[in-house]
């Protein structure tokens, strides 16, 4: 497949970030159960998770499920955990060439999710070009409240000085520890915030919000996505001629 939109394939983001909304919207819309919109966002993640593999995305992460979703309607949680059980494809990621990983707090996880969940990182744990992590039952208030908990612990059983806690520290205690912090965050549905998802790795990300419903999200919508995101100049926190010069 060539690039719909003209890419420069030296700036592809290594690390992308995805909040997948719009699922429920999509189905009411079209008459269809929220479940229906739910069973068709997961043909979009198997084509934008290929898409991020062919480009050279490293790092690709969706969120899933967030804490706060435990308060929706019983059947659509429900559907929610069986789609998660039953349409995990470990084919997609060894043809691919992918390796899953998750954060969030997979002990309150139905046990089919939990244990399906871990017999595809099992099989997938040598794959190599590409990480997908999924965001299930995951919020970031609740990983960095985890976080600060165990340096206080370390802390106090003198393990480490609190001297020598920096940002390097606690990024290396955070569920993300193995992948760089997302350069390109992604939310479809039209909403305009990041819904508690990643917000001490987003610090620096660029944001790109656009109206498609994530079951329309389509190649295109990707390329697009990225392509805004090769027009920006990232500072971090430099002037932009300072940048330039470097």
């Amino acid at each position: 497949m060539e690039d719909i939109l003209e890419l420069d394939r030296n700036n592809i983001p290594k690390s992308i970030a995805i909040i997948m909304d719009g699922n429920g919207r999509w189905a009411k819309e079209k008459g269809l159960p929220r479940a229906a919109g739910h069973l068709e966002g997961v043909e979009t993640v198997t084509r934008i998770t290929s898409e991020c593999a062919r480009l050279g995305v490293k790092y690709l992460t969706m969120y899933t499920f967030s804490t706060e979703n435990w308060n929706r309607p019983e059947d659509e949680v429900a559907a929610l955990m069986n789609l998660a059980a039953t349409k995990l494809d470990d084919e997609i990621f060894m043809k691919n060439n992918i390796r899953l990983r998750l954060i969030g707090d997979l002990e309150q996880l139905p046990d089919r999710v939990k244990n399906r969940l871990r017999e595809c990182m099992e099989k997938t744990k040598n794959n190599d070009r590409m990480t997908v992590t999924t965001a299930l039952n995951y919020s970031s208030r609740w990983e960095l409240t985890k976080t600060f908990q165990q340096v206080a612990s370390d802390a106090a059983a003198g393990l480490v000085r609190p001297e020598d806690i920096d940002e390097e520290y606690v990024s290396r205690h955070l569920q993300t520890n193995f992948m760089t912090d997302p350069d390109l965050l992604i939310r479809t549905g039209g909403e305009l915030r990041i819904s508690n998802y990643l917000l001490w790795q987003c610090a620096y990300s660029e944001f790109y919000f656009c109206n498609t419903y994530w079951p329309d999200f389509k190649e295109e919508d990707l390329h697009r996505a990225i392509a805004e995101y090769q027009r920006r100049q990232r500072r971090f926190g430099m002037t932009g001629e300072q940048v330039e010069g470097k």
